[in-house]
């Protein structure tokens, strides 16, 4: 009788996912810094527009825009591993990052092209291991176990062979970390990027994962991190020798109780091979503070761009949603938010923002704001909507399919 098989759960995740594909667009830029970030800007414009005759791999790199000339409130995206040498990181100001590599080339986000590549190696995985999980554009969970090639070399066989089918089917180069369950997996995918494969096993768990920092544990955060610190804990293995009742005695029963399998590299959650989004939603940070009264008219013209945005990704993806949430960051970065929840299901951008425009009623709107973010969450599909008989007629659900261009709106909520 044959052993049973060995539980091997990979986590592969594209490496500087957005920088890449825009590399492929842009070869002549492959070794240089480059910094993906902001919106479209009109020197992004003048680019494409100065360079008809010429195709994109063509044009000369001195023609592109550099990082030291921007000005603005964006952040970066994404940025190459040339820019990362040079302290530079996602989530990072766009004029901090100038201070810090002013002779980086900085490039828009192009979010359809992101969109079009994350399918495409995603397909070309699903046509060799069935059994995976989406955690967002750039990264999957699978399955390994019953896969072929799964188990040899500890799946090291089956992730060089994917590895192998996405850089020929894509030109994109990905990590991947390949461990008994998803906690180990997503910790072991970071330790050779880029295009690197690492293997975790059990007996790996002592001089591999004990020696990192707490915050390599997937769910610890800045807060519980600066806690554990304060506690004299800085490592995993200093994690893994506290008593369950003392963890569950600082940090609560269920985290507790979560930090102390953690720590010693246990979690039983499988792969998901579908999920249903939790909320959807858009925000945006300002070029400059704006203010409630004194720039009504810009925040009315953004807020209702926020909430056709929102209404256009629930079309898209099938969606309508009961809560519907708005988010405010003042000019002090402290943020606030607010919600409400409807009886009936909505997807429509009017009345989306009929309603998140009662939740701006409820915030304090004297301080100039420098980001705003509308958001529709307790969603469920439009066709179960549809199935299901309702206390209300859905009045609003039907047109969301329709192509977004036939609605008005008037800002005048702010």
């Amino acid at each position: 009788m044959s052993a049973p098989l060995l539980r091997r759960i990979a986590h592969l995740d594209m490496d500087a996912f957005y920088a890449s594909v825009e590399l492929l667009r842009y070869p002549q830029l492959k070794g240089l810094p480059v910094v993906i970030g902001g919106g479209r800007r009109p020197v992004d414009d003048a680019l494409q527009l100065g360079q008809v005759e010429r195709p994109l791999h063509k044009i000369p790199v001195s023609e592109f825009p550099l990082l030291q000339d921007y000005t603005g409130r964006g952040v970066i995206t994404t940025a190459t591993y040339a820019a990362r040498q040079f302290g530079v990181g996602s989530a990072m100001g766009l004029m901090k990052a100038a201070k810090l590599c002013p002779q980086a080339i900085l490039l828009p986000v192009d979010f359809a092209e992101y969109r079009r590549y994350s399918k495409a190696f995603k397909a070309i995985i699903l046509e060799i291991a069935p059994l995976m999980e989406d955690r967002g554009v750039d990264e999957v969970y699978i399955d390994f176990t019953d896969v072929p090639g799964g188990q040899r070399e500890g799946g090291r066989v089956l992730a060089r062979l994917i590895q192998k089918s996405i850089f020929q089917h894509t030109g994109l180069t990905c990590s991947v970390g390949v461990a008994p369950n998803k906690l180990l997996a997503k910790m072991a995918s970071e330790f050779n990027k880029p295009n690197g494969i690492a293997i975790v096993t059990e007996a790996d768990l002592e001089t591999r994962i004990w020696p990192l920092a707490c915050r390599k544990i997937n769910g610890i955060g800045p807060k519980s991190d600066a806690k554990l610190q304060s506690l004299g804990i800085t490592t995993i293995g200093e994690l893994a020798k506290q008593e369950l009742d003392w963890l569950m005695d600082h940090f609560g029963q269920k985290t507790g109780a979560w930090m102390f399998d953690a720590a010693r590299g246990l979690d039983r959650r499988v792969v998901e091979t579908s999920s249903e989004p939790v909320s959807i939603s858009r925000e945006t940070t300002f070029e400059r503070d704006l203010h409630a009264v004194r720039d009504k008219a810009e925040l009315g013209a953004i807020f209702t761009q926020l909430c056709e945005q929102v209404a256009a990704d629930l079309a898209r993806k099938g969606y309508a949603g009961k809560t519907i949430g708005i988010k405010l960051r003042y000019d002090n970065f402290k943020a606030a938010t607010r919600d409400q929840t409807v009886e009936d299901y909505v997807a429509d951008a009017k009345v989306i923002r009929q309603i998140a425009g009662q939740c701006l009623k409820r915030v304090p709107l004297t301080q100039r704001l420098r980001l705003l973010g509308v958001r529709v969450a307790s969603l469920v599909k439009i066709d179960e909507v549809n199935s299901v008989p309702q206390k209300v007629p859905l009045t609003h659900i039907n047109k969301a399919h329709e192509a977004m261009n036939s609605v008005a709106i008037n800002p005048e909520l702010f």
